[in-house]
């Protein structure tokens, strides 16, 4: 099977069930953000060590969980009917099950008041990195909510937790160091 189709060779790409967009288009660098955010959680999940398991599994699910989002924002706002709850739609209760996942990690970390220095190891460091990355297609979807391009809001509300959790998950595999936790609030 060959993965080329040089359909793209224009500078458009397809949506899910029909139409083209530039490749620059506002919904393509939505979901091309969360491709990126997948992978780099893909790089975390491979950093954890046997003792991590439980957050290997949680990286797992917020990366299929992702592709869900994905391919809500793949799809046209005229063809959202056509999406499945949970399968090509976010839904409430991914956003209930990703708040749950931040409260427990946020209760076994003692977080300080202050910004985080990103960087306490690799697992953590690489952890940022993702959450930077679902932020910025956050502000995309933002746009294209603003421009009335979304079917829904709960995709919002999903990327806006995704990053949150991306956040507890590093702090939770995050060090136990103070200078970290200064920030700007050092002298």
């Amino acid at each position: 099977m060959k993965i080329y189709t040089r359909k793209g060779d224009d500078g458009t790409t397809s949506l899910w069930y029909g139409g083209r967009v530039p490749k620059h288009h506002g919904r393509t660098a939505a979901y091309g953000a969360l491709d990126e955010a997948c992978a780099e959680l893909g790089v975390a999940r491979a950093l954890c060590g046997p003792e991590q398991a439980e957050l290997a599994a949680d990286l797992l699910r917020l990366q299929d969980d992702l592709f869900v989002a994905g391919a809500e924002l793949a799809t046209a706002p005229q063809a959202a009917e056509r999406l499945e709850d949970g399968i090509s739609r976010t839904t409430e209760e991914m956003v209930s099950e990703i708040e749950r996942g931040i409260d427990r990690y946020m209760d076994r970390v003692d977080l300080p008041p202050k910004f985080v220095i990103p960087g306490g190891n690799r697992l953590s460091a690489q952890l940022d990195v993702a959450r930077t990355t679902i932020r910025r297609a956050e502000r995309q979807i933002s746009a294209l909510a603003e421009a009335g391009e979304l079917a829904g809001e709960t995709v919002i509300h999903f990327v806006n937790r995704a990053s949150d959790l991306a956040y507890a998950m590093a702090r939770f595999a995050d060090v136990d160091d103070p200078a970290l936790f200064e920030g700007r609030g050092g002298s």
